[in-house]
């Protein structure tokens, strides 16, 4: 619960990409049971930074703790195993199986534990039960986000990373989907989400970290992010 240790713990963490430089002594501290937003432009970090934390980027320096663990050598799996998910950009459902294999396909649990789950996700987007029998590509946009986020949901995770979950989708599709976002916390899952659309992340999250070519320029509380107009317009734009 909040007030407890934090869920996850990043110091000082570098990574670089040949001579770019991608993040630059980025520390950051996330609660259980919290929504933190990634704010920047893009090219700021932010996906650079979930992916380290994943660890599907090497770190250049600094260190990665989740779960209270020192998980910076650690391979992703490794990092799954301890509780973590992730749900890239552009959904990346698997095509070719339908809705439901895609749910199944990633809860490695016994026959109970799947049903639970299933029912879980199944009941936090109740627009995926009438296509569990298509394949992944016959869906919308959004309901193949809200499959690739229940996908991730299936493993049980303590923290979700999302990266642009709102990409591509019409406002009442984010509307929703941010509703359901926020839910997952009450819930019990912390949520560390890189989104550009910055009211929409801002209405969910309870901190923001803004970052800009790598850096961090801000990191308060979304009310006072929201309060600071200056953000959005130097910021959040072009770099």
């Amino acid at each position: 619960m909040k007030g407890s240790a934090p869920i996850l713990r990043i110091q000082h963490l570098s990574v670089r990409y040949g001579p770019t430089v991608a993040l630059n002594n980025v520390t950051l501290l996330q609660d259980q049971r919290s929504i933190v937003a990634l704010l920047g432009p893009n090219g700021a970090g932010k996906s650079s930074l979930l992916k380290a934390v994943m660890g599907l980027v090497p770190t250049a320096s600094g260190s990665v703790q989740f779960a209270y663990r020192h998980v910076t050598q650690e391979p992703p799996e490794a990092r799954a195993h301890l509780g973590l998910a992730y749900v890239p950009e552009g959904r990346r459902v698997f095509p070719g199986l339908t809705a439901r294999e895609n749910l199944e396909v990633a809860a490695f649990a016994d026959a109970a534990e799947r049903k639970r789950r299933l029912d879980r996700v199944l009941a936090l987007f109740p627009q995926l039960p009438p296509h569990l029998d298509r394949r992944a590509w016959q869906l919308s946009g959004g309901q193949q986000q809200m499959l690739a986020i229940g996908r991730a949901l299936m493993t049980a995770p303590k923290l979700l990373l999302l990266d642009e979950p709102s990409i591509g989708l019409a406002p009442v599709l984010v509307e929703q989907l941010f509703t359901r976002i926020a839910s997952l916390a009450v819930e019990g899952t912390a949520v560390l989400m890189a989104e550009q659309n910055m009211a929409a992340a801002l209405a969910v999250a309870e901190r923001a970290i803004v970052l800009r070519e790598g850096r961090v320029v801000a990191d308060d509380s979304a009310e006072a992010v929201r309060g600071r107009p200056e953000l959005a317009l130097s910021e959040l734009g072009p770099a």
